[in-house]
């Protein structure tokens, strides 16, 4: 297991490193001049000498990703062009919000979506099985803005019941800040919950139909035992592959839902950066989201492992 652990850590930093350099062609090589497009039309020839020499872009484009990635591997990616502040601290001050919103929105989705898919391939063709599958479908076709602003109007505005929009550090009270992530948890899990379920469903049914799964029926062991101690074990690999996919997705959602609710997060700090410009904070988010996709992926493989001891092979 720690040589598979190994092999699969060694293969990511390769990705990484090709995400970092196509990152930083991102602005070196499009069209046009990357002064003029950070400093806008209307900058002078002497604001743009000034911004060239500050950047190195007057340096060759091999000296420039050499400086860039050895500022990057020391967590320096540079300063905002928009409000002149370390880039690495805007990050890390929005980072928590966007971390127990994610967190949040995995768990309840996890929490919801593998018994409710469960109980509908248990009880495929009845009702629990229909009302797992419409919900699925529903869920996939309502844009989280909708889902937000209906949860908004129907809990904070007509029942009065939870805040509008905001966020509140744990630090400053718990209580607070468990309120103020319900309706966004809520929001962002939904569509996960249907494609979680949906998948946890076909495979439990596909699994149900083996012959190992008639063998321990015939032992006598329950259904309940059935599903549980061999069904969903078994059916676990595809599983936890569209976890991992619904991990991924959820930097889209973020960037919706933080909107919604006013959660200064990192998915309000992709519009603000990508409104204002600044190129700065683009490239370094992008990165970031860049390496927790990786990560995540790297994370899948080694579950993997774990669930299906022939993958290590």
């Amino acid at each position: 297991m720690l040589g598979f652990i190994v092999k699969r850590v060694f293969a990511a930093i390769p990705v990484l490193f090709m995400v970092a350099i196509i990152v930083f062609l991102m602005l070196r090589l499009s069209p046009g001049d990357p002064a003029i497009m950070i400093a806008g039309s209307n900058a002078t020839a002497e604001q743009l000498t000034a911004l060239r020499e500050s950047m190195g872009l007057n340096k060759p484009l091999l000296q420039q990703l050499e400086i860039w990635l050895g500022a990057v591997l020391t967590g320096d990616f540079g300063v905002s062009l928009v409000s002149g502040q370390p880039v690495t601290r805007l990050v890390m001050d929005r980072f928590m919000p966007t971390l127990a919103l994610s967190l949040s929105t995995i768990a309840l989705a996890v929490v919801v979506a593998i018994p409710v898919g469960v109980i509908a391939a248990w009880r495929q063709g009845r009702w629990p099985d229909r009302l797992v599958m419409a919900g699925s479908v529903l869920g996939f076709s309502v844009p989280v803005f909708i889902i937000g602003y209906v949860l908004i109007l129907i809990f904070a505005r007509l029942l009065n019941w939870l805040p509008v929009q905001g966020y509140q550090a744990p630090e400053n009270g718990f209580h607070g800040f468990a309120i103020r992530l319900i309706l966004p948890t809520v929001t962002l899990s939904l569509p996960y919950i249907a494609l979680i379920a949906r998948i946890v469903r076909t495979n439990v049914i596909e699994v149900m139909n083996e012959d190992y799964i008639r063998t321990a029926r015939a032992k006598g062991l329950t259904e309940a035992g059935v599903l549980i101690g061999h069904a969903l074990g078994n059916a676990a690999v595809p599983i936890i592959t569209i976890i991992g996919v619904s991990i991924a997705m959820l930097i889209g959602g973020v960037v919706v839902t933080e909107s919604v609710f006013n959660i200064p997060g990192l998915g309000r700090l992709v519009l603000e950066a990508v409104l204002a410009r600044d190129y700065t904070v683009i490239q370094a988010l992008i990165l970031l989201f860049s390496a927790i996709y990786v990560l995540v992926n790297l994370a899948v493989d080694l579950l993997y492992g774990l669930f299906d001891p022939r993958i290590r092979y």
